[in-house]
């Protein structure tokens, strides 16, 4: 395909601008102005569609292909809260920050209130707040709100422990909020190491942030008893909801001991995932860190309307709007096309796939922790690579066969890993065939290892050095 500035032609045009009838009574200044024109393509209106529509067809997404992401659960969008999200287009909550807004958008208010009901009722959390804009944003929050609980009680605590396969991004949310970071190891059997729990754990430590099940897609046995060590030391437990796809009307967070819970609407409730946005990360608490939420809050009258309030000891404003209505509405439209009956059946399916996955390749690739998983599972390279082929050759080939790779090099702690995740929303037909393909690269690790090593083969841009492309990063280029 042709690049657009291929396309040009001196002289074409794809649009007739009209001529101007502003006076020119305030002229641009010379030190704005170019020193020559723009470099601008040339090129008639039928090019620039064929260009763009061919462009858009090099795109992968979850609408086309199968998008086995470990870890970011990038299941179907169903078109029909597509539907329910432009329902409100004009209509939104914001101007309920207005002198008589509230009136004016019943509505909004109350799919934000209902949503905010639905999502403490599935968590096991007391309050939900909407606004924080993406899951890292909500992690953000939640520890915002366990430093203002903690200086509330005269508290000046140090620490926030999390596992060594945690999401980057929770160290990262508790450094920002000026915390120190305890990482404690993986044991054996796959989970935090307890022992090591027990001798991190002291009246310094704010916080314990874990995903349950965690990276490994493992469900921790001891998860309640981790909690309660925790509280014993005043400390509170965060939960990051990355994984809750796997536990929908299964396990309730705050039922086991957790405090604070981070939900990626986008990873559990079919929203858009990708692109750097739109992006929602509700966070929902218990009823001892409800006067810490961010402000304002919608909330229910008495008569049944809807309103806004602030609260004095909330951590103030993390977003405008509420937080991302337009994604809001569409996770409201999806639990309640599905209601709890359909949302249990989500959590089964998805484990059903990825252990479906799980037992086709374990023969073929290894298994750091052969037992039971839930959403995913995590397989390593580690045997290929002794014909010198490592998880990235095999994602590249997966790429020339049609299919999106998985998660490879996380979690850290499991060596060439490969993590795959099916979701929900996949077919035994299609993942037979990405189990074929995945089986196909295995024999070709053995049989002919140069082949991995060229791939992609098919795409417009093949191997890349990955090294160099991100130590000389070049984001334009001279025309």
């Amino acid at each position: 395909m042709k690049l657009i500035y291929e396309l040009s032609v001196s002289g074409r045009s794809g649009v007739r601008i009209p001529v101007s009838d502003v006076p020119k009574a305030a002229p641009l200044p010379q030190s704005l102005r170019r020193a020559e024109p723009a470099a601008l393509p040339e090129v008639a209106e039928l090019d620039l569609v064929r260009h763009f529509t061919g462009l858009s067809r090099r795109n992968y997404s979850v609408d086309t292909n199968f998008y086995p992401l470990g870890s970011c659960t990038m299941k179907y969008n169903a078109k029909v809260m597509e539907n329910a999200g432009s329902l409100f287009a004009d209509s939104h909550p914001v101007l309920a920050l207005l002198p008589g807004g509230p009136e004016k958008v019943q509505g909004p208010l109350s799919l934000i209130h209902g949503l905010e009901q639905q999502l403490a009722e599935i968590t096991g959390m007391d309050e939900v707040t909407t606004q924080p804009l993406a899951g890292a944003h909500g992690e953000m929050t939640g520890i915002m709100v366990i430093a203002a609980y903690h200086k509330a009680r005269g508290q000046n605590r140090r620490y926030v422990i999390v596992p060594d396969s945690s999401h980057g991004t929770n160290p990262a949310s508790a450094a920002m909020a000026g915390y120190e970071i305890v990482t404690i190891p993986t044991a054996p059997y796959g989970d935090m190491d307890l022992d090591a729990f027990r001798a991190a754990m002291n009246d310094q430590v704010a916080a314990v942030m874990m995903t349950c099940p965690n990276t490994l897609g493992i469900f921790n046995p001891h998860i309640a008893e981790i909690c309660e060590i925790a509280h014993q030391a005043g400390a509170l437990v965060y939960y990051d909801g990355a994984n809750l796809n796997a536990i929908l009307g299964k396990v309730r967070p705050g039922d086991v001991g957790f405090d604070v819970i981070h939900v990626n609407l986008h990873k559990t409730f079919g929203t858009p995932h990708g692109g750097g946005g739109p992006g929602s990360g509700p966070v929902g608490v218990k009823s001892h860190l409800i006067p810490y939420l961010p402000t304002p809050r919608v909330v229910k009258g008495a008569d049944g309307t809807f309103g806004v309030e602030a609260h004095p000891e909330g951590i103030g404003r993390v977003s405008d709007f509420f937080g991302n209505f337009a994604i809001m509405a569409r996770a409201f439209a999806y639990i309640t096309m599905l209601g709890r009956e359909g949302l249990i059946e989500v959590s089964e399916q998805a484990v059903l796939n990825a252990n479906y996955m799980m037992a086709r390749l374990k023969e073929e690739y290894e298994l750091p922790f052969d037992i039971t998983c839930m959403h995913e599972c995590v397989f390593s390279a580690s045997r290929q690579l002794k014909d010198g082929v490592h998880a990235i050759d095999i994602a590249k080939y997966l790429i020339d066969r049609g299919f999106h790779p998985p998660t490879v090099y996380f979690p850290l702690n499991v060596k060439e890993a490969i993590m795959i995740e099916p979701t929900e929303t996949e077919s035994k037909q299609t993942m037979d065939s990405f189990i074929a393909v995945m089986l196909e690269a295995a024999e070709v690790a053995r049989t002919r290892p140069e082949e991995l090593h060229d791939a992609p083969v098919t795409t417009p841009v093949g191997r890349l050095d990955e090294t160099r492309a991100a130590r000389a990063l070049q984001v334009c280029c001279e025309l």
